[in-house]
């Protein structure tokens, strides 16, 4: 017999079981409609694949995970895509979502399916492909992506599977009438999952309050070695770390998962959605959903295609509107109520319930806390619930999370047993979600700084190299400077320094002159002589032209050399040759100019009358 361990806390509320696993499991018909969420578990959301007015036939895939965590989503039934908008999905605040509506064409007709007779012909990426293909994710809980989960770190051996039929919140029993009717397929998809993670011990969970359900699979299980574990009924046996402490005797570690101490739990409604993909390469397209409560005629479980609407649900059980006070999704304990029954069934769906004002009354106002102590007597993870509440209701979210907030499983617990009717799980809830925010805002101004500084250094980098080249163009300016310099003073050593200083002069005195020459040729001739001719000086003017090439020739290597070193001062020499340039060619104008009038020679004066 398999030895039990126990956990802290818990309570024992009235269960509500009977209500609905008395009648067999009942196929629901296909609705006029089917809509679609693309958001079903946790990761990333799925995109669409197909478009309006499509065509897609069961089974076929519709929205995808391109990048990130996530499994896709498939057609339930044969039809046309009608729209890919916005409308409402199972949440706590009532949001809308992107969904895509299917309008079953009635025909039901599949798309092309494979099979596998042996899945252990396969190799283990395979069969976790086949997984994640066929879009299972975690049919109990968040909705964590099976093959994922399937694929724990290589330093953490999972040494025990476990597969969860516990079950414990009230009046759900989806799982229930699963392991009565469906035993065999689920031994198959916990024998699949055995043999991807090779486990040294498999075990099914059950409380004892099913007894059908524990005869079905210890038949099931017959010749194995799986283990049938059957446990007190006891809320929240069903939570996965409480079920883990039961069954083996060990805790999983603050803020760890169960793969840290070596064990994985899965759902029954998994298991069974495994076998399927595996041997008859059907994808996750419907689910059983429990439909129950006093408002309803006829409760029971339902098959659903994923995307059937609530409200056509409770028309299948006989709902009576007039008698509905509150409708929950989900058990009592850990479920919310859904502001309308337009929302669809999903994969994570398991339990909606009818409720009439007398069987789920509305709350009593919230009072001041008495410090009586009972929450943290119920609490199932040994938490401060008080002491977590005040924190929670000052804001205080870093003391809340110093006391391990995030441990908190909001079974609903200590809110169960609170004399004084505080709603604390919906103060933990809110501490988490700003919490969350908070450290997403955070998160965000960390990677706008990261951003920040990169660019930062980016410009310090640039600015730098910048710096450098100009060091550089200096230092190259520099030398050339000192080049000439030498040449300069190794050319006046030699005499050409004093040519040129003689040559600078002449220039100077032809410039005078021919000043002079300017203002005696303004001035009236003397009406008795004629004024005199001068006769250009051809030798100055040579001089002249060849001092002007040979400054041109100086200036463009002084250029050409700046440019060879990438100088700062390039452009100054590129004006300094041109205005050269323009010296020479006036200089050989003059020149011309000179030596045509002397070949002329003086012309005759002609008379006046």
């Amino acid at each position: 017999m398999t030895q039990l361990w126990d956990f802290s806390g818990g309570i024992h509320p009235p269960e509500h079981k009977a209500i609905s696993n008395t009648r067999p499991i009942r196929s629901a018909s296909v609705p006029d409609y089917l809509v679609l969420p693309l958001q079903q578990h946790i990761g990333e959301p799925a995109e669409a694949i197909v478009e309006v007015g499509e065509r897609v036939l069961k089974g076929q895939k519709i929205a995808d995970v391109k990048t990130g965590m996530g499994v896709p989503v498939h057609a339930p039934t044969s039809g046309v895509i009608e729209s890919i908008a916005d409308l409402p999905v199972p949440h706590p605040s009532g949001m809308t979502d992107r969904c895509i509506t299917l309008k079953p064409d009635g025909e039901d007709q599949w798309c092309q399916r494979n099979p596998v007779k042996d899945y252990r012909s396969l190799e283990r990426d395979q069969a976790l492909q086949i997984i994640r293909d066929a879009g299972i994710s975690g049919m109990g809980g968040a909705g964590f992506p099976t093959n994922i989960k399937l694929r724990p770190p290589r330093d953490r051996k999972v040494s025990t599977l476990i597969l969860n039929g516990a079950e414990c919140e009230p009046y759900i029993t989806a799982d229930d009438m699963t392991m009565r009717e469906k035993a065999d397929e689920v031994v198959a998809g916990l024998k699949i999952m055995a043999w991807i993670l090779r486990p040294e011990r498999c075990v099914i969970g059950i409380e004892d309050n099913k007894p059908e359900a524990i005869a079905a699979l210890q038949k099931a299980t017959e010749g194995t070695q799986t283990e049938i574990a059957v446990i007190p009924t006891k809320y929240p046996s069903g939570g996965e770390k409480q079920l883990i402490q039961i069954l083996t005797g060990m805790e999983v570690p603050s803020g760890g998962i169960p793969a840290d101490i070596g064990v994985m739990c899965q759902n029954i409604g998994t298991a069974v959605a495994v076998a399927k993909a595996v041997f008859e390469g059907t994808p996750l397209i419907s689910r059983v959903v429990t439909i129950t409560g006093e408002a309803v005629r006829e409760p029971g479980n339902f098959e659903a295609l994923i995307g059937t609407p609530i409200e056509h649900l409770l028309e299948q059980a006989g709902v009576n509107q007039n008698a509905v006070s509150r409708l929950v999704l989900g058990g009592p304990m850990m479920g919310y109520t859904l502001t309308t029954e337009a929302v669809p069934v999903i994969k994570t769906t398991n339990c909606v319930i009818a409720a009439t004002a007398a069987e789920l009354p509305a709350p009593p106002p919230e009072q001041p806390c008495i410090r009586c102590g009972q929450c943290a007597e119920a609490c199932p993870m040994e938490l401060l619930p008080q002491q977590l509440f005040w924190h929670a209701k000052a804001t205080e979210f870093e003391k809340a999370e110093h006391l391990n907030l995030f441990d908190c499983i909001e079974c609903g617990a200590c809110s169960y047993v609170c004399p004084s009717s505080i709603p604390l799980v919906q103060y933990y809830r809110f501490a988490k979600g700003e919490i969350r925010a908070q450290q997403a805002e955070q998160l965000k101004a960390d990677r706008a700084r990261e951003r920040f500084e990169a660019r930062q250094a980016r410009l310090e980098r640039e600015q730098q190299e910048k710096e450098l080249r100009r060091q550089e163009r200096a230092k190259a300016a520099a030398d050339a400077a000192a080049k000439k310099q030498a040449e300069a003073e190794k050319a006046a050593a030699e005499g050409d320094a004093g040519d040129e200083r003689a040559a600078k002069a002449a220039l100077v005195e032809q410039a005078l002159a021919r000043k002079k020459a300017k203002a005696e040729a303004s001035r009236p001739p003397a009406p008795s002589e004629p004024p005199a001719e001068e006769k250009p000086d051809i030798e100055a003017l040579e001089k002249q032209l060849s001092q002007a090439q040979s400054k041109l020739e100086t200036m463009q290597g002084m250029l050409d050399d700046a440019k060879a070193q990438q100088a700062d001062n390039v452009e100054k020499l590129e004006r300094a040759v041109a205005k050269n340039h323009d010296r020479v060619k006036r200089a050989e104008e003059a020149l011309a100019e000179a030596r045509q009038q002397l070949a002329a020679g003086p012309t005759e004066s002609q008379p006046t009358h």
